[in-house]
C-alpha cells in the first residue's frame, strides 16, 4: 500500500506517518509507441504501469528488454492485459484458450509481471452456467499457479453472461483458487449502476487489482461509451472518491491504476497526458481524504482561498494595442498606470483592471490581441504556488526588476498564465507608475464578472481538472449549443462564492479549414449593477458595441414577459437576455478587437448563475457580420 517517496525535508511535503498509495497507469491511456509511453509515465512520476498487450506486440523490445527499461525508469510492471474470451462451451476451443494462456504466462515471466487481467467473455460460445465458468477459471488458475502468476477476473459491462462485478465475484468465489481473484474497474461497476458498498463482503486477499476511470453521463451503448469517452478521475460525473473509499475499506492493498480509453488522449502528447493523469490521482486521493480522514493518505497542501480577479492581461502589439485601448476608453476605463520596466499599461474602472502587454510575442501574426494572463487574488500567494507545484503545475520562471513584486505564475492547459496576487498596499499595483490620466467617464462597471476562454480541442477536459485540482475551483455541468460554425461545448469553473468565474469552451469536433468566424475567441465580461444605464453611457462614449438583428429582440418578446422599458432598451442598445427560475442575465458585447478578443458587460439579477450560453449563436453570427462588413473588398 505504500511506496518510497522523497523525504519531507527535501520536498516540504507531509510527515512520514501519512500513507502514500502506489500510482499506476495503463499504457493504453497514452499516445505513441511503448517507448514513448514508458518515458511519459516515468516523467509524470508514476510508480508502475499496466502493459497493454498490443503495445508490447508492436514494440521492438523483447519482454526482457521491456522489463529492463522499466527498471531503469523506476517503473514496476503491475499487470499484463487483456486476456479475452477465456471460457467456452466448446471443449476444443477452451483447450486452445488454455494453450494461449500458457504462452502469455511465459511472456509474463520474462516481463516480471505477476498478474494477468482476464475479461469476462463476449463470445457467442461464452459459458452461461456459473459453475462451469468457475471450473474453467479454476483450471486456468491451476496453470497460472504453476508459473507463479495470478489471474484477476474482471466483468466487462457488456459481457455476454458476466457483466456486473457481483456476478464476476460469484464465479471467482466458486472457482476457489488461490491464483484467481477479482479486478474491480470503476467504469464497469459505475456505468452499470453497481453499488460499491458490496465490496465489503469480498475478502481482502481476493481483491487482486483496481482500475480507475471517470466518464461523463451519456445515454449510449456502454461499449462505445467505454471505448471512446472515459476520462481521468475528476473530469467526469462518477463518484470516484466514494468508489475508492469502498475499495480501500474492503482491504485492497494494490496500486491505484488508471485505465482510460479516450480518443483525444490517445492522439495527444503522451507526456502532457501522463501529467494530467497523475494530477487526477492526486485530486482523487485528496477528495477521498476530505470525506474519509481516517484513510490517512498523503495529500498536497490545500488550495488557499481565492477572492477575485485582480487583473486580466491582454497581449497586444502596435496594431491591436491602440485598438483595444480605444475600446477600453469607450467603456469608461482610464489608462491609470505604466509599468516601471516593461511595456505594460494598466487600465482601471472600479475594481476591474486590464493590463495591455506589448512585450508578449504571439505567433498569430500582426494585429492579434489575446488573453495572456489572469491575476487571481489569493489569501496566501506563496501557498497557492506550493499547491500548484504539488499537483504537477510548476511555477514558471520569470524576470523582475528591482523593487518589483515577486509574483508566481503557472501555465494553464491553453497557455494562459495564472498569477497569484495581492492587490493591497505593497502588492502588484505598486509596479505601475501613475499616469495622471483623467477618467474617461464612469460607465458603471464595477469589476470582472468572468473571463471566457476557448480551449484547444485536446485540452478541454484537462482544463477543467487543472482549475479544479490546482486552484480549488469547481467545474459545473457541460452544455452544448449549435453555433453558426459547429457545435460548441461549454463548462464554467468557479469558486464557491462565485468571486472567480471562468467560462471554458471548445468546438465539439475538430474544425476544418473554413472558419470565417472568430477562431478561438476570448472575452472579458465586466460586471455592472445597471446594464441599461451602462449601455447608454457606452453608446454616448462611442464604445464599439455589437449590433444585433431585430429578429432577436422579436424572439425575446415572444418568449419572455418583459417590461416595456426593458424591451425598448434591448432594441436600442443590443442587449441580450435570458432568465430562469433563479433570476435573469443581461449582457452586451463589443465588436471583435485584435482579431480574437471582445469585451462584454453583464448584469446578474437575483441568483442567476449562467453565462448567456443560449445567446452564443446570435452573438457569433453578429460578430461574423460585423467583421465581414469591416473587411476590405476583395482585390
Amino acid at each position: 500500500m505504500t511506496a518510497a517517496r522523497p523525504s519531507a525535508a527535501a520536498t516540504g511535503r507531509a510527515p512520514a506517518e501519512q500513507r502514500w498509495l502506489r500510482r499506476g497507469i495503463a499504457t493504453v491511456c497514452l499516445s505513441g509507441t511503448l517507448e514513448d509511453k514508458l518515458s511519459a509515465a516515468a516523467h509524470a512520476g508514476f510508480d508502475g504501469i499496466e502493459v497493454f498487450e498490443p503495445d508490447l506486440v508492436a514494440s521492438p523490445w523483447s519482454p526482457a528488454e521491456t522489463a529492463a527499461r522499466c527498471a531503469d525508469l523506476g517503473l514496476s510492471l503491475d499487470l499484463y492485459q487483456p486476456f479475452r474470451d477465456l471460457d467456452s462451451t466448446d471443449p476444443d476451443r477452451f483447450a486452445r484458450n488454455l494453450r494461449r494462456a500458457e504462452r502469455k504466462f511465459a511472456v509474463m515471466e520474462e516481463l516480471g509481471v505477476d498478474t494477468v487481467l482476464v475479461c469476462s467473455s463476449v463470445s457467442e460460445d461464452a459459458v452461461p452456467d456459473v459453475d462451469r465458468l468457475a471450473e474453467q477459471l479454476a483450471e486456468l488458475g491451476a496453470r497460472a499457479g504453476e508459473h507463479g502468476v495470478r489471474v484477476a477476473y474482471e466483468a466487462l459491462a457488456w459481457g455476454r453472461h458476466i457483466s456486473t462485478w457481483d456476478a464476476a465475484w460469484e464465479a471467482v468465489l466458486r472457482a476457489d483458487s488461490p491464483a484467481v481473484g477479482l479486478c474491480l474497474d470503476s467504469f464497469h461497476v459505475l456505468s452499470r449502476g453497481g453499488d460499491p458498498r458490496g465490496f465489503a463482503a469480498i475478502p481482502a486477499e481476493k481483491l487482486f487489482f483496481l482500475q480507475l476511470a471517470d466518464a461523463p453521463q451519456l445515454q449510449m451503448d456502454v461499449l462505445q461509451w467505454s471505448r471512446h469517452h472515459r476520462l481521468f478521475p475528476g473530469q467526469g460525473a462518477f463518484d470516484l472518491p466514494g468508489f475508492l473509499r469502498c475499495v480501500l475499506a474492503a482491504g485492497y492493498a494494490g496500486p491505484l491504476s488508471l485505465e482510460v480509453f479516450n480518443d483525444v488522449f490517445r492522439q495527444s502528447d503522451p507526456v502532457r497526458t501522463a501529467v494530467d493523469a497523475m494530477r487526477s490521482l492526486v485530486w482523487l486521493e485528496e477528495a477521498l481524504t476530505t470525506s474519509w480522514p481516517e484513510a490517512g493518505l498523503h495529500v498536497p497542501p490545500p488550495a488557499p482561498t481565492l477572492s477575485g480577479h485582480s487583473f486580466v492581461e491582454l497581449a497586444v502589439d502596435g496594431i491591436s494595442g491602440p485598438e483595444v485601448g480605444s475600446a477600453l476608453r469607450g467603456l469608461g476605463f482610464r489608462h491609470a498606470g505604466q509599468h516601471r520596466s516593461k511595456p505594460v499599461q494598466l487600465w482601471e474602472q472600479g475594481a476591474a483592471r486590464v493590463l495591455l502587454n506589448a512585450s508578449v510575442v504571439r505567433p498569430g501574426g500582426a494585429g492579434v490581441a489575446a488573453v495572456a494572463a489572469l491575476g487571481l487574488e489569493s489569501e496566501d500567494p506563496a501557498r497557492s504556488a506550493a499547491r500548484a507545484e504539488a499537483v504537477r503545475a510548476p511555477v514558471l520562471p520569470r524576470t523582475r526588476g528591482a523593487a518589483e513584486a515577486d509574483l508566481s505564475a503557472i501555465a494553464a492547459p491553453d497557455g494562459t498564465q495564472v498569477f497569484f496576487t495581492r492587490t493591497g498596499p505593497g502588492g502588484w499595483p505598486a509596479d505601475f507608475l501613475p499616469t495622471g490620466a483623467e477618467p474617461a467617464g464612469d460607465a458603471g462597471i464595477t469589476g470582472v464578472d468572468h473571463v471566457g476562454l476557448t480551449q484547444p480541442y485536446d485540452a478541454f477536459d484537462e482544463a477543467s481538472l487543472f482549475y479544479r485540482a490546482v486552484l480549488g475551483l469547481e467545474p459545473h455541468a457541460v452544455t452544448e449549443v449549435a453555433a453558426p460554425f459547429g457545435l460548441i461545448r461549454t463548462r464554467s469553473v468557479t469558486d464557491p462564492q462565485r468571486r472567480i468565474r471562468l467560462a471554458l469552451s471548445v468546438s465539439a469536433l475538430r474544425r476544418g479549414t473554413w472558419t470565417p468566424g472568430v477562431p478561438d475567441p476570448q472575452y472579458v465580461a465586466f460586471a455592472t449593477d445597471d446594464i441599461v444605464a451602462t449601455a447608454r453611457a457606452l453608446r454616448a462614449a462611442g464604445a464599439p458595441l455589437l449590433p444585433l438583428p431585430a429578429n432577436y429582440a422579436d424572439d425575446l418578446e415572444a418568449r419572455f414577459d418583459l417590461r416595456p422599458q426593458l424591451r425598448a432598451a434591448i432594441r436600442e442598445h443590443g442587449l441580450m437576455y435570458e432568465e430562469d427560475g433563479s433570476g435573469a442575465y443581461l449582457h452586451l458585447a463589443t465588436t471583435v478587437l485584435g482579431d480574437r478578443v471582445f469585451f462584454e458587460v453583464v448584469q446578474r439579477v437575483g441568483g442567476h448563475d449562467g453565462y448567456g450560453t443560449a445567446d452564443v449563436p446570435v452573438r457569433m453570427a453578429a460578430h461574423r457580420r460585423a467583421r465581414a462588413s469591416a473587411a476590405p473588398p476583395p482585390g
